[in-house]
């Protein structure tokens, strides 16, 4: 793992722009996106996972941080739910789920190794403040 100073650093938060990359793409598009609720729900979970780990990273220290990484993590997973019901729904084909139940089973990997290294790492609590 390189240095990590800003949150675009961070592996899991470079995957989850990727997943939200994909999911407004195939979410923008024939019934998908006239499906309003689903659609909006499914955006909104996929930004979810990036923005809780750029908040997280943002915050005062690790405790913070993991908060923050278990509710992007959670996010990855209420994508990959819908993106089953986008599927039941005819909205995207068999290799397409495949794909992308792929990436947030990679970015909710990632986030859990993440956490794991958090967790062990010397430095918990607060961040201390850098010049």
């Amino acid at each position: 793992m390189g240095k990590i100073e800003r949150f675009e650093d961070v592996d899991a938060w470079k995957e989850a722009r990727a997943l939200a990359r994909a999911i407004y793409r195939i979410s923008g598009t024939g019934e998908f996106a006239r499906d309003f609720g689903l659609r909006d729900q499914i955006r909104r979970a996929a930004v979810s996972v990036m923005s809780n780990i750029a908040e997280g990273f943002e915050r005062g220290g690790n405790r913070e941080f993991i908060q923050f990484l278990f509710i992007a993590k959670g996010s990855a997973g209420e994508v990959r739910s819908q993106l089953y019901v986008a599927a039941d729904l005819g909205y995207v084909d068999e290799g397409t789920l495949r794909d992308l139940k792929k990436l947030t089973e990679t970015v909710s990997r990632l986030i859990a190794g993440f956490i794991k290294y958090l967790k062990s790492s010397p430095l918990q609590g607060e961040k201390k403040a850098t010049q």
